[in-house]
């Protein structure tokens, strides 16, 4: 991670360097910004760029800080409980049974079967692990669904999908062909996921955000923009934080 200073406040962001683009450009991640440059550039004129652009960075830190706050807050998975998924508020229901491992399934909400013999101290630590499981497993199978659907037909055809742990993008294109995904897009609605692989996939032609690459996006997507305002929008609910109850 990069670090940009304004006064005495460091803000961490993503530095990308890229072959194919002509200009410096920037957008937001899920908790920062992202600064595509050209591959040749100066430290000089990336600390141009930034400085042209600090009222924007300044407000887009404010505004994830404010989305940040009003992230979902999980004190303990118990029936009743929510998360999000597939952009909505999801019930838990929790079941106990006599096996060994927590088992989940989805019926208008997850159930959520665990051991009788989870102590009530190891208890939300094992059901969260197991929910994140579950989870990253539905969107690795939907994002594989999508490659599928669109790579054929558009010539898109990565070398595989990864789904990862990414704090600071939604997804990347790697110069090996391999897409990767950040999980919790799986709490987006299914059309929001499809977006973001189909974005990802239009990479393997175009490595920046030119025309041509929204061009080549909106072949494949008519409604793209309506999607990506969505997890603009909406990039608070994509997740949850697991709260200690203050005693």
């Amino acid at each position: 991670m990069a670090i940009y200073h304004i006064g005495s406040q460091e803000i961490e962001y993503t530095l990308r360097r890229s072959p194919t683009a002509k200009k410096a450009s920037l957008s937001v991640t899920p908790n920062s910004f992202e600064l595509m440059v050209p591959e040749g550039a100066t430290d000089e004129q990336i600390s141009a760029v930034l400085n042209r652009r600090r009222a924007w960075i300044i407000e887009t830190v404010q505004h994830m800080a404010e989305r940040a706050k009003a992230q979902t807050r999980v004190y303990h998975f118990v029936t009743g409980a929510k998360i999000p998924y597939r952009g909505r508020m999801t019930k838990l229901s929790m079941e106990p049974f006599e096996g060994s491992l927590v088992e989940i399934s989805f019926r208008n909400g997850f159930q959520i079967r665990k051991p009788t013999n989870l102590s009530p101290e190891s208890s939300d630590t094992i059901i969260e692990s197991a929910l994140r499981l579950w989870l990253k497993r539905r969107v690795r199978d939907d994002a594989r669904d999508f490659v599928r659907k669109h790579g054929e037909r558009y010539g898109l055809k990565p070398r595989g999908v990864q789904i990862k742990d990414q704090k600071h993008m939604w997804g990347s294109c790697g110069q090996d062909r391999q897409i990767n995904l950040n999980w919790h897009l799986i709490f987006a609605p299914k059309p929001v996921l499809e977006y973001a692989v189909v974005h990802e996939m239009c990479h393997l032609k175009h490595r920046n955000h030119e025309p041509e690459f929204w061009d080549l996006v909106g072949r494949v997507l008519l409604d793209w923009q309506e999607r990506k305002a969505w997890l603009d929008k909406n990039e608070h609910m994509l997740g949850w934080e697991k709260v200690e109850p203050s005693k």
